[in-house]
């Protein structure tokens, strides 16, 4: 068996997974696991990662998890340009800060901006109450800014001149706010230009084909009650 990936496109880390084995000709096998029906949660699924989360990858016996740690081995397994993890040691160690800084931050008010501006009211039925959602959006744009001052800068990538694994990391995350109908982009010229140069590195077409899910988030029908019951601890520990 060959190399398996474990993605819902929903998934902003999976679409990171997604994009760069797609712009870098790795093949692999797509298995669909559906995040909104709970299939993350089966017993099946469990046998591929005790974790109960996507992505993951296996590679004939071998199973890994987390998105960084998959990028990582995709990266170091296949032929891939030096400019995505560069071999140099300080540009190196500027896509590793990124990537350290990225999770507890920029991934967290993306995460949240989905779940309270569009996932809970709609999806769920749950209200969110206006000062929960101000404060969700006034933590998004903090770390907008910090994006923008500590890591973009005056460069024309996150990490220097060319794209790297952070950039393709913070796009996707981007993306998530941006299919709530955060005006992310409108009121940030620099980083709106940072956008399209990571577009246009990675392809329109598979840029839009990576989110054409959560672009229509907004659109996701009601949850049925079973699966709302299955999802809600699910949804919790993961946005608080």
């Amino acid at each position: 068996m060959g190399l398996e990936l474990y993605l819902d496109l929903l998934s902003q880390p999976c679409r990171a997974v997604y994009i760069f084995a797609k712009k870098n000709g790795i093949p692999f096998e797509l298995r669909i696991v559906d995040l909104i029906k709970g299939q993350h949660l089966s017993d099946a699924f469990a046998q591929v990662n005790p974790l109960k989360k996507v992505p993951a990858l296996k590679d004939g016996d071998f199973t890994l998890t987390e998105s960084v740690a998959i990028l990582l081995y995709l990266m170091r397994k296949y032929k891939v340009p030096d400019y995505w993890y560069p071999q140099d040691l300080q540009a190196r160690a500027r896509v590793d800060e990124y990537l350290a800084w990225q999770h507890t931050t920029l991934r967290r008010s993306c995460l949240r901006a989905l779940w309270h501006k569009v996932m809970f009211p709609v999806f769920l039925g749950e209200p969110v109450s206006p000062q929960t959602l101000a404060a969700t959006l006034a933590e998004l744009d903090v770390n907008l800014q910090l994006l923008e001052d500590k890591f973009l800068q005056n460069k024309a990538f996150l990490t220097g001149p060319h794209i790297s694994l952070a950039d393709l990391v913070a796009i996707t995350e981007l993306m998530h706010p941006v299919g709530a109908g955060c005006q992310v982009f409108e009121s940030r010229p620099k980083l709106a230009t940072w956008r399209q140069r990571v577009e246009a590195a990675v392809g329109e077409d598979l840029f839009r084909e990576a989110h054409e899910v959560i672009l229509k988030a907004k659109d996701f029908p009601p949850a049925d009650p079973t699966i709302k019951q299955k999802l809600m601890p699910w949804v919790l520990a993961m946005i608080r």
